[in-house]
């Protein structure tokens, strides 16, 4: 391969659109090729992608590779690693941002195996070290109790950054860029399984992950009946209702409520904690949030040391008459 250059992230496509987790790596990629005096470019991989490509200009892609190919209309472990690798030794990036997502998580390890290099998995923040010029990853380790600055040593450098670590930058709709089709040659075979049926979650209400206000609850709440007066909460807040991982392993609640290491990453302005003890992998999780709020009967609970505003008591109380007060200044 040629001399490595350039950070090139991986994007995703949502409704023939760029997604949300792309527009963050945009956001980390521009500060890294910023600082190395490098280019940055996006991969967008599927049957069709010009719609997408000046979107990921406007939001900081100075060239966009569009590599398309019919059987990359739906993604597939098998294919998209194919032609991602295709991309990477014709282009032979520096560094390559790929999103912790589902697809992001099973592709990444993949990939820096078939490029025989390393992975810095699971990152809350990239960056560059000045004097070696080399990336510079920052990832939980000890189940989140600690963070770890990990390098690599061979290109590309490549890293799985977590959903919602980074603020998208503002689109500008003036930013010029390059658009370059990379075709790539598949075939059926490479692919190794098959999408059977495809069944699309339903969802009412705001994302959890989109969310600016969080309520979520925890082994406390004793069962899933109390998750009712959440959802109320919410409703009256106009936020989305979240849970521990006891709760969602307990059947409580729905996997796709669970917050923190092996959750979602959640970046709200207010995240309500009720009867959540505070362990460092929910922590890991919420992280982000601008305000956390504990409710917690038991004084010596150790999301008291990690919230802004906190109140000792049973949920059964605290709860209903927190939902009447705020309920009361929405209406007022």
């Amino acid at each position: 391969m040629a001399e490595a250059t350039g950070v090139l992230v991986l994007g995703e496509l949502t409704g023939g659109g760029l997604s949300s987790v792309s527009q963050e790596l945009l956001a980390a990629g521009r500060k890294l090729a910023d600082d190395l005096g490098e280019e940055l470019a996006i991969a967008l991989l599927g049957a069709s992608v010009d719609s997408a490509g000046q979107q990921a200009i406007s939001y900081g892609a100075d060239k966009v590779y569009a590599v398309t190919h019919p059987l990359l209309e739906q993604y597939q472990v098998d294919l998209n690693l194919a032609a991602l690798q295709s991309l990477c030794q014709e282009i032979s990036p520096n560094i390559l941002l790929i999103a912790r997502t589902e697809d992001g998580r099973e592709l990444a390890p993949r990939l820096a195996f078939r490029l025989g290099v390393g992975l810095a998995q699971d990152c809350l923040e990239v960056s560059v070290d000045p004097s070696a010029r080399r990336l510079l990853a920052n990832r939980p380790v000890y189940g989140g109790n600690a963070v770890a600055v990990i390098s690599c040593d061979f290109t590309p450098q490549i890293a799985a950054v977590r959903p919602k670590v980074y603020e998208p930058l503002e689109a500008d709709s003036s930013r010029q860029g390059q658009i370059v089709s990379f075709p790539v040659e598949l075939e059926s075979s490479q692919a190794r399984t098959r999408v059977v049926q495809s069944v699309e979650e339903a969802s009412t209400g705001i994302k959890l992950e989109d969310a600016r206000v969080v309520i979520s609850g925890g082994r406390g709440l004793g069962g899933p009946e109390p998750f009712s007066h959440l959802e109320e909460l919410a409703q009256v807040m106009g936020g989305a209702v979240g849970a521990s991982r006891a709760a969602v392993d307990s059947g409580w609640v729905p996997v796709a409520y669970q917050v923190g290491l092996t959750g979602k990453t959640i970046t709200p302005d207010i995240y309500i904690m009720v009867a959540i003890s505070g362990a460092s992998q929910h922590m890991a999780g919420c992280s982000g949030a601008k305000v956390i709020v504990a409710i917690n009967k038991d004084s010596e609970a150790n999301i008291f040391r990690e919230a802004r505003y906190g109140v000792v008591g049973d949920w059964e109380q605290v709860i209903p008459a927190f939902t009447a007060a705020v309920r009361e200044l929405v209406q007022s």
